[in-house]
């Protein structure tokens, strides 16, 4: 029986979205807070249903009927039997085991209902490896097994990676008291209050304080506000607070807002960086100081920065980037409530299982067009520049490797044509030229007397050229691949992407993000990615397009001709 539906479920697992059905926009919603998007080829988008993604949306209440009966409702065809009952399965599978207390201080159990799934789950050898010969013992009406403290986060990753992810019930260290208060106007005296959904997302997190809640991810936008939801979740747990972050320029750009928005004094935050070691009752440290040493065999000499301080919440800031060390780092401490804070839960080496297992499941999400269309991000346009190669240059890219040929694309000499004519167009705003390599944005900088951010930068000059921006004394900046995190230039409302990390989707979410903040007169940002045409730069392109697309954001593909950009 064929339906008029946007969707088509093939039996596989795969999820076709027709993006021209009247229902599309609606469909891609339902369908991100269950599903990943894989392509986004003009007319036809596809998804596919995964474990991890069934279990976030478990995280958040949505049940597996409600899931089914979307999937039936707006598929074309008939949906095959097996996919919604892979569906049921894994939404069954969360919290299905439950980690838990044990009594008289004899460590923690790991509960099942299900004997048979317990016996045959401890039997796998990683975690025969941390429950040693174990057998289920009866405990009312679930069976249990002991396990040692020190095994909360490697029994619960050993699990998420077998398909059972835990529901993690054994509570917190209480951490150090520290009561403040977020203020009603900002330093500057401007009025300042929680969005409502900032208030959505802590209350989810804090989940009435219970041991449901305390540990988990919030998914918002660039430019909506998650260090915000960051010192909200804060002054809820009320206790000595670690935030990491992704480098010093955050690192103060954190402390700023802390200071600004909240009642705590300039002696109670603290900056724990390669240039200042304060460990105050609000510490803020990067991710690479944790995961300095001197030598590849030495230890990591700060990571006791983690287990001191008393504290009573770790947030970790872009937690999808957490470095391999952070993550076995953050194994050892589960007993600290954890907050990961984060524009997407994609990683390029599909590990969003471990950030699940051990940071916490997705606890809020909301699709970034909703802010738009409630005014908290900036319209945005998005378009990509299609520049071909020189003879010369197709020649010399014909006879590389694989690797070779991407950056020959990326730095095709032909994009400075491009940039220089996007610029005159855009004489009038506040323009970002991002890119990957150095040699490329060193010769646009020198071209079109752009000011460059590297990250050979020092700290001091980054702050002041981003200080500069911010007041209208500089209108356009050039910055490398440290300008993809945590920089907060209200004003820009253009960006030109001249090169990127291969087809990394978190990058081309966060360089649009840098221009989504809203603007004072509504007006739309700009998001252009120069890309060289026919290549593998231009195959990769595709792929870094797949996260917008899935929030809903569509590509404008226009060519180029003698320098000038046909944007008519």
């Amino acid at each position: 029986m064929t339906r008029d539906g946007p969707l088509v479920v093939q039996s596989d697992g795969a999820i076709l979205l027709d993006v021209h059905h009247p229902r599309a926009a609606v469909a891609r919603e339902q369908l991100a807070q269950f599903a990943q998007l894989e392509k986004s080829p003009e007319h036809v988008h596809f998804y596919r249903v995964a474990p991890v993604s069934v279990w976030n949306a478990a995280a958040l209440g949505l049940s597996a009927t409600t899931i089914c009966d979307f999937l039936v409702a707006s598929s074309r065809y008939e949906v095959a039997t097996t996919v919604l009952e892979d569906i049921r399965g894994w939404h069954r599978r969360y919290g299905l085991l439950q980690l838990c207390e044990g009594e008289a201080d004899a460590g923690l159990v790991l509960r099942c209902a299900d004997r048979g799934t317990l016996t045959e789950l401890i039997a796998a050898p990683d975690l025969r490896a941390l429950l040693g010969n174990a057998a289920p013992q009866p405990r009312e009406d679930q069976w249990s097994v002991v396990v040692d403290v020190a095994a909360r986060g490697p029994i619960k990753r050993a699990l998420t990676k077998l398909g059972y992810p835990v529901d993690d019930l054994a509570g917190y260290v209480e951490g150090a008291d520290l009561s403040f208060e977020l203020r009603e106007h900002t330093r500057s005296g401007a009025p300042f209050a929680l969005r409502p959904y900032q208030e959505a997302s802590v209350a989810a997190f804090w989940a009435e304080g219970s041991t449901r809640g305390g540990c988990g991810v919030v998914v918002l936008p660039c430019g909506a506000g998650k260090t915000v939801v960051g010192i909200a979740a804060m002054q809820r747990v009320k206790k000595h607070s670690l935030v990491l972050t992704t480098n010093t320029v955050a690192v103060r750009q954190w402390r700023r807002e802390v200071l600004d928005k909240t009642t705590l004094d300039d002696g109670q935050v603290g900056e724990y960086t390669a240039a200042a070691k304060e460990m105050r009752p609000v510490t803020i440290a990067t991710y690479q100081i944790l995961t300095h040493r001197r030598k590849r065999t030495d230890g990591f000499r700060h990571f006791a920065l983690l287990e001191q301080g008393e504290w009573g919440l770790i947030v970790y800031d872009e937690v999808h980037l957490l470095p391999a060390p952070v993550f076995r780092a953050t194994a050892s401490i589960q007993a600290c409530r954890r907050l990961g804070l984060t524009a997407t839960l994609v990683r390029e080496d599909g590990k969003e299982d471990e950030v699940f297992s051990l940071i916490g499941p997705k606890r809020y999400d909301v699709p970034w067009r909703e802010l738009e269309r409630d005014g908290f991000l900036a319209p945005a346009r998005c378009v990509e520049v299609r520049v071909p190669f020189s003879d010369e240059r197709r020649a010399l890219y014909a006879a590389a490797g694989a690797r070779q040929q991407y950056r020959l694309a990326s730095v095709n000499e032909r994009k400075t044509d491009v940039v220089g004519d996007l610029l005159q167009r855009h004489a009038a705003d506040r323009v970002l030229v991002i890119g990957q390599y150095l040699d490329q944005l060193r010769g646009l900088a020198r071209v079109f007397a752009l000011p460059l951010i590297t990250g050979s930068t020092t700290n001091a000059e980054r702050e002041r050229l981003y200080q500069a921006f911010r007041s209208g004394e500089v209108s356009r900046l050039a910055v490398s691949k440290v300008g993809n995190f945590a920089v907060d230039l209200p004003d820009a409302n253009v960006a030109i992407q001249v090169s990127g990390t291969f087809g990394s989707r978190q990058e081309e979410a966060q360089r649009l993000g840098r221009i989504l903040r809203p603007k004072s007169d509504g007006a739309t940002a700009t998001f252009y990615s120069v890309v060289t045409d026919s290549s593998r730069e231009q195959d990769f392109a595709a792929k870094r397009q797949r996260f917008l697309t899935g929030q809903g954001y569509s590509y404008r593909i226009v060519g180029q001709r003698a320098g000038r950009v046909r944007l008519e």
